[in-house]
């Protein structure tokens, strides 16, 4: 069976936001949610059908991919760590989305418990943190996409107890309050009447077990701190500020849990010759005033390297000529920017004798006269023409 557009699982437009699509996510998935759906498969598949679609479009990597390539571009990411929707378990949506629907005082809170429903249930321990991190990039980075090998320091789970917390294996035993299931089940009473809502254990904290001798060396952690050195890759195209997401790749979880996130805030650096306009870079040549008049074939650089660009003889000053495909990619459209050179006519300063003399003969010859006529075009046309 075809998967459906991830844009309409969710009931948005591509044009939709982050906020939007956390939104529609959380309207979806309370619609189907299994606690309100008891032994509906169809409800369960719709729920599970959301929780991909968010996964998705709420990365933006993920999201750049789909929106260019489809489900193909997505394919082995869909899902991110469940292996797609056919091996999508409940435990590893509530663990991974869990915590939306407790944001902003969801009406989950009141029919599944509070905090994020079933994201309780996901056994083995709390969720690491996310890991942030700052990427610095060069223009000619952005053009072509990088992959970094960068050094962090992180939690990583407990080599002595595999991540387990305990000293070894006779110092666990089973949790008596839940007898080992990690979670119990609550009556509680709300405006529709009382509902049965199943929570995190609160004396195991949903692990199912209990531990009367913690491991030594991470004094029943689960997890240490170390180095790791990764490799990251950044596609082409990023913008300085934009932020990316590694699923999985933060700090590891305490007792076992799932790892958080590393998150990537790009820095791109300013360069020497080009400041940037989205997905157009801009360059500024300056002429002297006898090239400007003449014409001449002038060299500018690009980002990869330098080409030869003819200038017409009485070229003015705020022409700007375009470079068609020179500019960079976007990790959100097709196609490739332009380089715009803006051309700039240097006025000669401190002349000598035979300079002035030379531009005092010039100033009155009927050439020399500013005559702008018709065909010059003003500020406001030259900057629509920049902008087409």
């Amino acid at each position: 069976m075809a998967k459906r557009d991830y844009y309409d699982v969710l009931g948005v437009d591509k044009s939709a936001d982050e906020k939007t699509i956390k939104k529609a996510y959380r309207k979806v998935a309370m619609k189907y949610h299994p606690d309100r759906n008891p032994d509906n498969k169809e409800a369960e598949e719709k729920f599970k059908e959301a929780a991909e679609a968010y996964e998705i479009l709420s990365d933006q990597n993920k999201k750049a991919r789909y929106d260019r390539f489809g489900h193909a571009g997505v394919d082995g990411n869909a899902g991110g760590g469940f292996g797609g929707r056919g091996g999508m378990s409940m435990d590893d949506i509530f663990s991974q989305f869990g915590d939306i629907f407790g944001d902003g005082g969801s009406p989950f809170e009141s029919f599944f418990g509070g905090g994020g429903g079933r994201s309780s249930r996901s056994r083995g321990g709390q969720k690491g943190a996310d890991l942030r991190i700052k990427v610095a990039m060069t223009l000619e980075e952005v053009l072509s996409g990088v992959s970094k090998k960068i050094k962090v320091k992180k939690q990583k789970t407990c080599g002595s107890c595999s991540g387990s917390g305990a000293k070894d294996k006779g110092s666990v035993s089973t949790c008596g309050s839940c007898g080992g299931s990690g979670y119990v089940r609550q009556v509680k009473s709300t405006f529709l009447g009382q509902m049965q809502t199943t929570t995190v254990c609160p004396t195991c904290n949903g692990s199912g077990q209990k531990i009367t001798a913690n491991c030594t060396s991470c004094r029943g952690e689960g997890r240490v701190y170390d180095n790791e050195t990764m490799d990251i890759e950044i596609p082409a195209g990023v913008e300085d500020g934009m932020r990316l997401s590694m699923r999985g790749y933060g700090n590891s979880g305490k007792n076992g849990g799932p790892s958080g996130d590393l998150i990537i805030n790009v820095e791109v650096k300013n360069h020497e010759h080009f400041s940037r306009d989205g997905k157009n870079i801009v360059y500024d040549l300056f002429l002297n005033f006898a090239d400007a008049a003449l014409g001449i074939q002038a060299e500018v650089p690009t980002l990869t390297g330098k080409v030869k660009i003819p200038i017409p003889a009485g070229t003015q000053a705020g022409k700007i000529l375009r470079l068609r495909g020179k500019g960079l990619p976007s990790v959100q459209s097709y196609g490739e920017g332009d380089l715009l050179v803006n051309v700039n006519i240097w006025t000669p300063k401190n002349l000598n004798k035979e300079e002035t003399e030379l531009l005092e003969k010039m100033r009155d010859m009927p050439n020399f006269k500013p005559n702008p006529g018709k065909s010059e075009k003003g500020f406001f046309e030259r900057m629509r023409d920049y902008f087409q």
